[in-house]
């Protein structure tokens, strides 16, 4: 389905945004590198030399500027071309190290990002067009409407139940109730960034959308999900190994947000069959060269990889890690296989 100007708008920003947040992420490493060489203090353990180095602020300033492209991507085009376009950031990030950082690239990495650039392509081609909108209070209608609304009170009630029965039970064992969490909130902020942002646009253009209640009403419900997003992301981070959060938070934020936005927005309405059962082969095809990114970028730096199976499903992962994201009972019977087998954690 061809793209139309708003898509094409829209897939630029989104590609846009993936470079400038990839890239952020190597020179926020190489600020934190020189700022850690300089007074012999890691942030990781407390270092806060960091704020005093340009680099650094450098690659800060980058990642906000990747951030607000990606916001306004979304007022041009729909939340199912978009949202899947993260995953590029990754190689932008990959691609990088493997020059700057001499962070060898595997050869099932450099699979993994031809994969996640096939997926995209293919969802780009057969991405719906973005539906006119002339004023927030279409999309408070849409927002309001019964299918949307019993998506909202699942999303609160399973949060609810999350933070409440299940966080303080096995929250620090298991990867998958923190990252819930913060996936279930991600796709109502999405949603809300979708909506603020289209009233912005339409401000800018001469259609001033600030008189409206409902605009000011999305703008809250952005920095309530995002807070709380952000604060389950940090201890899903804190408790779990990185590489097991990064892909597990990725497919399911992204599932949950292109689902949301269909129920939402129908983005799917007057598509064929065969352009919805292809825009969901390119996105499991994305989906699957990323969590390969993730599994293989520490094969090359430990060889015990060559010879060992790494745990990526929710399943395995929560049976072989404790809360400090070591793995347990599967390789107690060798004591150096725990440090030979924890992954790094990501480039920042």
């Amino acid at each position: 389905m061809g793209s139309s100007e708003d898509n094409l708008k829209g897939f630029i920003l989104a590609l846009s945004s993936s470079v400038f947040i990839g890239a952020s992420f190597i020179i926020k490493k190489k600020g934190l590198r020189r700022a850690a060489a300089a007074t012999g203090v890691r942030a990781g353990v407390g270092g806060h030399a960091y704020l005093l180095e340009p680099l650094w602020w450098a690659g800060m300033i980058t990642m906000i500027i990747g951030e607000v492209a990606n916001f306004v991507a979304y007022a041009f085009a729909p939340a199912v071309l978009v949202t899947p376009l993260g995953a590029l950031s990754i190689i932008v990030s990959a691609v990088l190290a493997h020059f700057i950082l001499q962070e060898r690239l595997h050869k099932l990495a450099i699979l993994g990002c031809v994969m996640c650039i096939c997926g995209s392509i293919i969802i780009v081609t057969h991405a719906p067009q973005e539906h006119p909108i002339t004023s927030v209070i279409e999309i408070w209608n849409m927002a309001t409407q019964t299918a949307f609304l019993l998506y909202v009170a699942s999303v609160i009630v399973l949060v609810f139940i999350l933070v409440f029965h299940f966080a303080p039970q096995c929250g620090h064992t298991n990867v998958l109730v923190f990252t819930g969490i913060c996936s279930l909130m991600g796709s109502l902020s999405v949603m809300s960034v979708k909506a603020l942002g289209t009233s912005l646009k339409l401000t800018f253009e001469g259609n001033n959308q600030l008189i409206y209640p409902e605009t000011w009403f999305f703008l809250l419900v952005v920095i309530t999900c995002v807070v709380t997003q952000m604060n389950y992301l940090n201890k899903a981070l804190d408790t779990f190994n990185t590489a097991v959060v990064s892909p597990i938070y990725y497919v399911m934020f992204t599932t949950l947000t292109i689902l949301a936005s269909v129920i939402m927005f129908k983005d799917w309405d007057g598509q064929s069959g065969g352009d919805i059962i292809s825009e969901i082969c390119g996105f499991i095809v994305v989906l699957s060269g990323t969590i390969l990114l993730h599994v293989t970028k520490d094969f090359e730096k430990s060889p015990s990889f060559r010879g060992n199976y790494v745990p990526v499903s929710p399943t395995l992962s929560t049976q072989l890690r404790g809360g400090n994201g070591e793995l347990l009972s599967h390789d107690e019977e060798d004591p150096s296989s725990p440090e030979e087998l924890r992954l790094r954690q990501e480039l920042y």
